[in-house]
């Protein structure tokens, strides 16, 4: 695995930091109603993310996730400008403002998605995994998925194939403790997510999801298997999240207490009080960061307001790549 150095951990800080910030102005506007339809938000599950790609080759290694899918493709190159904007349904955005908040993409970057179908991109995690080993790209597709998706018989589908054919790709729950407001322990006998993998005789096991180090570890880990022609694993990262479900979600099923217990392992605090200790950065250096993240969220939203709406023609001229598309009248 690449080295985690103090670059590494000033990195962690400064990109988490940003992504938390981003997705606290979109609630903001989003009560505003300048963002509209579902908003899923990624507050407490950044470690999974930043220690995901310390271990990917971001020049060929690909995502695929669910609809909570903001700061992915930021993570992997995206310009965050366009990600606002294509919140805010505007033509700068990274579809033309066509997919909204659950279907961010860039094939550009290897992003695959934003899924709004309750684990529908597990099998496609598997697909194009399946299309790196029949062209033989040394790529490996990290497939992300909740707690609740991991209930979908998609899973065991998918999970039987990958294993049959060795496919380079590695499935990660983020189990954030519910499924809407459906706690883990109400969905299976069973609260050990990562144990589904053992009947296919996967690699599997859980991991400290908040904590940006021990993901780069599992995740490395299993990335150099797949490379190996090896197979798929599986990795349960036990994270948590600090907002509802969605915007419209009241959060009846825990506690205020639950969630500020949590919020003492909170992975930007984790990582900062490392910088901290290991004088990585003097205060006032910190303090220049974050004036730096404020300045950059204030840019996307700022590049948001000023984007135009798309035209009503739109509809006819990105949905598909022929342009003389027959069956449109």
């Amino acid at each position: 695995m690449k080295k985690v150095t103090k670059k590494t951990y000033l990195d962690w800080y400064k990109n988490m930091l940003f992504w938390r910030k981003f997705e606290d102005k979109l609630a903001s506007v989003y009560i505003q109603q300048k963002v509209r339809g579902f908003l899923h938000l990624y507050n407490g599950q950044e470690a999974v993310l930043a220690g995901s790609l310390h271990a990917m080759d971001l020049s060929k290694d690909k995502m695929i996730t669910a609809y909570r899918n903001h700061v992915q493709p930021i993570g992997m190159g995206v310009d965050p400008k366009r990600v606002m904007a294509e919140l805010y349904g505007k033509v700068t955005g990274t579809s033309h403002g066509m997919g909204g908040s659950m279907h961010i993409f860039s094939k550009e970057y290897r992003f695959y998605g934003g899924h709004g179908i309750v684990g529908g991109q597990i099998p496609l995690g598997a697909g194009i995994a399946f299309g790196d080993k029949y062209k033989g790209n040394d790529a490996v597709t990290l497939t992300y998925f909740g707690d609740g998706a991991a209930r979908q018989g998609s899973l065991h589908e998918t999970f039987n194939m990958a294993m049959l054919w060795k496919l380079p790709v590695v499935f990660i729950v983020e189990n954030n403790g519910y499924a809407m407001g459906t706690s883990v322990e109400r969905t299976a006998n069973h609260t050990d997510i990562w144990k589904l993998g053992l009947g296919y005789e996967m690699p599997c096991g859980p991991v400290d999801g908040m904590n940006p180090v021990k993901v780069a570890e599992a995740v490395d880990e299993a990335i150099q298997r797949a490379r190996r022609g090896e197979g798929p694993t599986f990795l349960e990262m036990k994270t948590y999240r600090y907002r509802g479900h969605s915007m419209s979600d009241a959060q009846h099923y825990r506690t205020k207490d639950e969630v500020e217990e949590y919020k003492k392992i909170d992975p930007i605090t984790q990582v900062l009080a490392v910088i901290k200790e290991k004088k990585y950065a003097t205060d006032q250096e910190i303090e220049v960061i974050n004036k730096e993240v404020k300045d950059m969220v204030k840019a996307c939203e700022q590049f948001a307001e000023e984007s135009a709406y798309p035209e009503a023609r739109q509809l006819y001229d990105v949905v598909y790549e022929q342009e003389d598309y027959p069956f449109i009248k």
